[in-house]
């Protein structure tokens, strides 16, 4: 059964009133730009929505953009808060139920993360599956258990699948590990996460997929590989260096979003 939203965001979706997304979109570090790529029809700060708090990451503008992408109306997250500001699991989560209360019932996730798997290249991930280890959750404090056997909707993954391909853009499939932040991973931390099946690793995503599925919306991860893991290359990590790969390749993600929304069921 369908959970009922509760009146948390009631404020936002009268404000919001025109708005009818059908998808919706969270941008990750570095992917911020994508914005301006689409006709955009309105905006809200985060700092405007009761309930939400504003990001103190660069990198992450902190607004949903009502845009256009091509005949898809879609709401886009520019920018998300983390565990590691201070934040509770479900404030983290706040912008995926402010889309819920708008309608959405499809969201695409997309992160930076760091690459585990020797085989991958740098290039772009659709995430399978996950470990939360970050230790939190969006739903603690309610009763709302949340079935996560299939978090990452099978089908709607093969069609982004499908779309890299016919875009010429290589996409990875993989185990998405989140952690709480905001040090990066040791060299032993991420060689324990490959023993443990985790392909990338990173700082967001999981809790996002979580309330999602408690409220039913069907989820697209997709993660941007900007780095190796520690202890798999000599570079120093450092997220000026991650912002600077997910600018690069807002490009890359534009195609991937026009030819997917383009296909989704009506």
């Amino acid at each position: 059964m369908r959970p009922t939203l509760d009146r948390e965001f009631a404020s936002f979706a009268a404000h919001c009133e025109g708005w009818r997304p059908r998808f919706g979109l969270v941008l990750g570090s570095g992917l911020g730009p994508l914005v301006d790529r689409f006709e955009v029809l309105d905006e809200v700060p985060y700092s405007n929505v009761g309930g939400m708090a504003a990001s103190t990451v660069p990198g992450h503008a902190g607004r949903f953009v009502r845009v256009k992408i091509g005949s898809v109306e879609t709401i886009v997250a520019q920018g998300r808060v983390h565990l590691y500001e201070g934040h509770s699991g479900r404030r983290a989560t706040a912008h995926i139920r402010a889309m819920a209360s708008l309608g959405v019932e499809t969201v695409l996730l997309t992160n930076a993360a760091g690459a585990i798997n020797r085989d991958f290249s740098l290039s772009w991930m659709a995430i399978t599956d996950h470990l939360n280890l970050t230790g939190a959750s969006p739903l603690t404090g309610s009763s709302r258990f949340c079935d996560m056997g299939e978090a990452y909707d099978p089908t709607l993954r093969a069609l982004l699948l499908r779309v890299a391909r016919e875009q010429e853009i290589v996409v990875s499939e993989g185990v998405y590990a989140g952690m709480s932040g905001p040090q990066y991973e040791t060299p032993a931390e991420v060689r324990m996460l490959a023993l443990l099946g985790a392909d990338a690793v990173g700082m967001s995503t999981v809790l996002e997929t979580i309330q999602a599925r408690a409220l039913w919306m069907r989820v697209i991860g997709l993660s941007l590989l900007t780095n190796w893991a520690a202890g798999l290359s000599d570079d120093i990590l450092d997220h000026e260096d991650v912002m600077a790969r997910g600018k690069a390749a807002v490009s890359q993600l534009e195609r991937l979003l026009v030819a997917l929304v383009g296909h989704l069921p009506k």
